[in-house]
């Protein structure tokens, strides 16, 4: 259970331990220094035990204050994201497909913290899911949202993504924290998914570059901040799938470049040690290397985790029955697509939307919609 009673909710276990080590090591050096000190060789006058005394003590004050000051500067001590019990269940929600579960999760969220970005986050997150499930089609063998219209119904993800880098960019203006500069960055990140499904090009790649900054600043505050390093992997891994003209106009507008090498890293890092981040780092990292690499056993290998821990998401259902398909596993693949058009989606049009999916995936395996072969 992770409440305000828990130290690990702000600083991690292993990063709590970490810093003690730290400061036990520091204080054992320093301290010693009076413990071994040497009477033997001191001159006469500077024998006595009241001047012995005296330097004891001084080494031990400095053992405290140089101590307290490794301690306190280390990143060990560096801002971690507090999450508390209700941001944790709205994300499973949301991640499980139960989109509109996580939604309401989120929004009392912001009510019990209005001035924190966090209820507004996954408010946004749920409804992103929302577009992605109703945006999708499957095409090429892959389920996949390749085009939106500017649609009016999602204007409230946009001023959601606007809330979120408007509440963290006051909290830095006061005291500039690691985690306020994640959320930062995550916010610029929404904007950024909706305006490329859109095909704003210009206004994608402003919010891409707003969204590195917030989180290389986050990561120089907080090395360890593994969450920050889910919006820089896909920073990196798309800027290196740009086509030589894309490439061309990147260079002109001053955005800076990127490597899908250190974009795998990072998103790995994001899913393997993140609090907040690690189920959509598996789901994009599987997602691009399907998509841009053709690693389709590499990619199943990540996406399969995150269908067996939440099984009852429709969207990873399918996306991994994608891939077992590509490998000419075509009856595993059909349990996916059977599997994902069981799953009760709380939401009517995502609902509707993916038996579309499933009817359209299964008839490319040669079953038509009432499961026969053709």
């Amino acid at each position: 259970m992770r409440d305000g009673r828990n130290v690990p909710l702000i600083f991690g276990a292993n990063r709590t331990y970490k810093s003690h080590s730290v400061l036990q090591r520091c204080w054992n050096s320093l301290n010693s220094f009076g413990a071994k000190l040497d009477t033997a060789r001191l001159p006469g006058g500077l024998r006595n035990g009241r001047f012995v005394l005296r330097v004891r003590i001084i080494s031990c004050l400095c053992g405290v204050f140089a101590c307290a000051g490794a301690f306190l500067c280390s990143p060990a001590f560096a801002d971690k994201l507090r999450l508390t019990p209700g941001a944790f269940s709205a994300a499973d929600k949301i991640y499980s497909g139960d989109f509109e579960g996580g939604r309401q999760e989120a929004i009392r969220l912001q009510a019990e913290q209005p001035e924190h970005p966090i209820g507004y986050l996954l408010e946004a997150e749920a409804l992103w899911w929302k577009i992605w499930c109703t945006s999708a089609e499957f095409k090429y063998g892959m389920t996949f949202p390749r085009h939106r219209a500017k649609l009016a119904a999602d204007r409230h993800y946009l001023d959601l993504a606007a809330k979120v880098s408007l509440l963290s960019e006051k909290q830095i203006a006061q005291r500039d924290s690691a985690e306020m500069q994640f959320y930062a960055g995550m916010g610029d990140a929404l904007a950024a998914r909706l305006y490329g499904l859109r095909g704003d090009g210009r206004t994608t790649a402003r919010s891409g570059v707003r969204t590195r900054e917030h989180l290389l600043k986050a990561l120089a505050l907080d090395p360890e901040l593994a969450d920050a390093n889910f919006g820089l992997g896909l920073y990196n891994y798309y800027v290196d799938t740009l086509s030589a003209a894309a490439r061309v106009l990147r260079f002109f507008m001053g955005i800076p470049g990127g490597s899908k090498k250190d974009g795998i890293r990072q998103l790995q890092c994001a899913m393997e040690a993140g609090e907040l981040t690690p189920a959509v780092a598996r789901f994009y990292l599987a997602i691009n290397l399907h998509n841009y690499d053709q690693q389709y056993e590499r990619a199943l290998e990540v996406i399969t985790p995150l269908v067996e821990k939440y099984p009852s998401n429709a969207l990873f259902q399918l996306a991994q029955g994608d891939l077992l398909a590509k490998l000419g596993r075509k009856e595993q693949a059909r349990e996916c697509y059977r599997a994902a058009g069981t799953t009760a989606t709380s939401d009517a049009e995502c609902r509707e939307h993916i038996q579309a999916l499933v009817r359209a995936a299964l008839a490319a395996l040669g079953e038509d919609g009432a499961g026969r072969r053709q």
